[in-house]
């Protein structure tokens, strides 16, 4: 019996021992293939560099992996990695108006640890638990911005977004990125954009920036109101625009200028360009325009027979122009103040000596920079030392060679050592800490004067201006002595 036992059991040990071999290989076959969809897994789940661009995993000649995400040194370089990630995402935003959404993954203690207003929805007192946060307000580029400095401190704006950046950030409450949006604002601020900006800028409370559109629009009106920007400008701005005293522009422009955004608001409200819907959409707006203080022939050529005053208004305002007894008018009738150019004197001394110095069709040149930013409104030139004489003249003005303005007339001298304005046809913004080069070509066959004594820096009001000589020179005027003893500016 114990024979029989022991003969039987012998075989079914044997089949247990093979069963137990078949196991172990194919366990050892699951474990592989697992390993293997872990790592293919955890390359999905790796986090996308700054760039968006997914960060590879590759294996080693030698066998070994790369090191991970976390293996980078600084918090700043592990936190940008994460940006715009889904990898252990605990919050998820549906930004953007209808059906123009994008979800955008993110993580809660890094957003609130970067703003307040993220801060008390996620972990204040009324936070909520939800998953997803719609914001149809924002606009996903300007969100993905505001997004990318929280999690790595680094701002990159452009211009297509850059208001809509600095309406996120006033919105959460990031003060870094709202200050470099208005910072690049500044820096591309000019007469096209000025009244957008400016109309922007009162929105969001940034005085600075408002004052930075003020001094744009005041030396450049002429090409701030004729832009297309003006047209898009909300009625309340348009309106703090045609209160400007110091508006450096005729009144019959400003009037043309009101006129082309009462189109646009026609435009806007459905409603057919005729002069009664233009002077509705003016509204009140219409009697800030000082018409009286046209010249009468400006009036005749202009509102008179533009149809959006009324019969009354105009025989009022003719009137007013010829009659002994003025009427009452319901516009103002003083003119604007405007701008007071500035004048940077050059030289301590002027001087004539016979046969020294003649104009003949040279060029006299000379480079400077300021230390702040002004507006080029012309030059102060001398005329002739021997009795009254007419002089034609280019004025040009540069910025490492590229020609931003430049004029073509005439100006009388009286004989006299005063310098003589010629103007620009447009104020030229000029930038701070950058050479520009102003030139002068003058063909008139008398003697004149120069000046002397030239000084490389000079204090003008606020504004400091260095000089150098320039090689476009060829007439001889240099830092100490020459031609063009003035830079006429705005400021």
């Amino acid at each position: 019996m114990a024979a029989e036992l022991f003969s039987t059991s012998l075989p079914h040990g044997e089949e247990e021992e093979e069963e137990e071999e078949e196991t172990k290989r194919n366990f050892i076959q699951l474990s592989e293939a697992k390993e293997s969809a872990d790592r293919h897994d955890d390359r999905i789940a790796a986090p996308s560099n700054n760039n968006g661009e997914e960060e590879e995993e590759e294996e080693e000649e030698d066998g070994e992996e790369r090191p991970g995400w976390q293996a980078h040194p600084t918090l700043r370089e592990r936190n940008a990695l994460m940006f715009n990630n889904e990898h252990m995402a605990d919050i998820h935003f549906i930004v953007g108006p209808p059906g123009e959404t994008q979800t955008v993954p993110a993580h809660k203690y890094v957003l609130a640890v970067g703003s307040s207003v993220f801060g008390a929805m996620f972990y204040g007192d009324l936070a909520e638990g939800q998953s997803e946060i719609h914001i149809p307000d924002v606009e996903p580029a300007a969100f993905l911005t505001l997004l990318k400095y929280m999690y790595s401190d680094e701002v990159e704006l452009d211009a297509d977004t850059v208001l809509a950046t600095l309406y996120a950030a006033k919105k959460y409450i990031v003060p870094a990125v709202a200050k470099a949006c208005v910072g690049f604002l500044e820096t591309s601020l000019e007469a096209r954009n000025a009244c957008v900006l400016l109309s922007q800028s009162r929105l969001f409370e940034e005085a600075e920036l408002t004052q930075r559109c003020w001094e744009v629009i005041d030396a450049q009106a002429d090409l701030a109101l004729r832009s297309e920007g003006f047209c898009e400008i909300d009625r309340p701005t348009l309106e703090i625009v045609l209160q400007r005293e110091t508006l450096n522009i005729r009144e019959a422009a400003v009037f043309q200028a009101a006129l082309s955004w009462a189109a646009a608001e026609c435009r806007r409200q459905g409603l057919a360009v005729t002069p009664r819907n233009q002077r509705t959409a003016l509204g009140k707006a219409l009697y800030l325009l000082r018409i009286p203080s046209m010249s009468l022939q400006e009036f005749a050529d202009g509102p008179a027979q533009s149809d959006v005053l009324t019969l009354t208004e105009t025989h009022n305002i003719f009137l007013w122009y010829t009659a002994t007894n003025k009427p009452q008018l319901d516009f103002p009738v003083g003119k604007r103040v405007g701008l007071a150019p500035q004048r940077c004197h050059r030289f301590q001394a002027s001087a004539y000596r016979s046969n020294q110095w003649r104009y003949r069709g040279r060029c006299d040149s000379i480079q400077f920079a300021v230390d702040r930013r002004i507006f080029m409104a012309g030059l102060g030139l001398y005329g002739s030392s021997g009795g009254k004489a007419e002089y034609s003249v280019r004025i040009e003005l540069k910025r490492q060679g590229t020609l931003l303005a430049q004029n073509l007339t005439k100006f009388l001298s009286d004989g006299s050592s005063s310098t003589f304005p010629v103007w620009f046809e447009h104020p030229v913004q000029v930038e701070q800490d950058t050479f520009y080069t102003v030139s002068a070509v003058l063909d008139g066959n008398e003697l004149s004067y120069f000046g002397q004594e030239g000084m490389t820096e000079v204090q003008c009001g606020k504004v400091t201006f260095q000089f150098q000589c320039s090689s476009d020179s060829t007439n001889g005027t240099g830092v100490q002595g020459g031609q063009i003893p003035e830079l006429i500016f705005y400021c």
